[in-house]
């Protein structure tokens, strides 16, 4: 089962629960997914769905992170249950040692080693890490280990 297939069956699964953030939520990812489908013209696998759902998480944390800024609980209330749900769709996250290891990994095979080197390191890196790590922090990583 595809991901965008096991997304629309949780759909019909909260229909039926009768979950409506759960329900509310799903439709978003797939309201978000077919307007990458309209606007590019292509179905989506499961690789694009996870950059999708990876931007929709990073969208959740920023405003969660303005909210309490607002001191507006509600909003981050409802927002850190949508990151909850959208966040069961995407892999498993790296630990720090995976992380670290893969890291390693990719400078040794670019020789990367300076900060000029850094893009073609998270060339190499980034989809394999697509929606198993902010990519901002990986960024922050490898700065520090070429810098």
């Amino acid at each position: 089962m595809s991901l965008k297939e096991r997304i629309q069956q949780d759909m019909k699964d909260a229909m039926r629960a009768a979950d409506k953030p759960r329900l509310a939520t799903i439709r978003l990812i797939l309201a978000a997914i077919k307007q990458i489908e309209v606007d590019e013209r292509k179905d989506l696998d499961d690789i694009g769905i996870t950059i999708v759902l990876d931007r929709m998480v990073k969208q959740r944390r920023e405003s969660i992170s303005q909210f309490e800024k607002a001191g507006r609980t509600d909003l981050v209330d409802q927002e850190a249950a949508e990151l909850a749900i959208i966040q069961t769709y995407l892999p498993e996250p790296l630990s720090e040692g995976e992380l670290n290891a893969l890291i390693d990994e990719a400078m040794a095979q670019t020789g990367a080693s300076s900060i000029k080197d850094m893009g073609r390191v998270m060339a190499l890196l980034k989809p394999e890490l697509q929606g198993r790590a902010d990519m901002g922090a990986v960024s922050a990583m490898i700065k520090a280990r070429l810098g």
